[in-house]
């Protein structure tokens, strides 16, 4: 896809009332840390549109990056913060249940997981939590410029099978850094916006 156009339209907080949108939406969801905005800031083809952050847990809430006026790219916030009190991430768990339960624009949920690491048990209760709310997540593998070449393909199986996915199930290994894969994902995204 070319990007003409990219801005944040919504940022919805904890005690936000979920926006009611009139373009498809593909959220994004995954563990703080796991390359989110990198990503986010790759297929929107900017150096630093959504913020990057060194320290995880920065992002406590939902934003929806407008695409050419044509499609919502929606940034759930990170779990799996240890930092972050329990309060905290039940009210960012009830945020992120109330989205995918009441957006009615949402197309596609797109997992992120490492790619260098198997899913931990936060990342398959989320595939769990996505498979009930009526969606087969995506899986975007991230970070996979840091494999070693012969590392991929068996980590992929590992992704596959400690989530249970179906065959027919999308998993994309990406590097946001050398934009691998990226068209992929952006494939997906198109395929989902009708």
């Amino acid at each position: 896809m070319v990007i003409k156009k990219v801005s944040l339209d919504i940022v919805a907080g904890v005690t936000s009332k979920l926006p009611e949108t009139d373009m498809p939406e593909v959220a994004l969801a995954g563990r703080s840390n796991v390359g989110k905005s990198s990503l986010i800031n790759a297929l929107m083809n900017r150096k630093a549109y959504a913020r990057v952050s060194a320290s995880p847990g920065k992002t406590q809430t939902i934003n929806y990056y407008n695409i050419n006026d044509i499609l919502y790219l929606v940034d759930l916030p990170g779990y799996g913060y240890t930092k972050a009190s329990v309060k905290v991430k039940e009210q960012w768990g009830r945020m992120v249940e109330r989205y995918l339960k009441g957006s009615g624009s949402l197309k596609a949920v797109f997992l992120l997981n490492d790619s260098r690491h198997p899913p931990t048990a936060s990342d398959r209760q989320m595939f769990d939590w996505v498979c009930r709310s009526g969606y087969r997540p995506v899986v975007i593998a991230t970070k996979s410029d840091k494999l070693k070449k012969n590392d991929i393909e068996k980590n992929k199986k590992i992704i596959r099978q400690t989530y249970g996915m179906k065959p027919d199930d999308v998993l994309i290994m990406t590097s946001s850094l050398k934009k691998e894969n990226i068209e992929e994902v952006w494939q997906v995204i198109e395929s989902v916006m009708t």
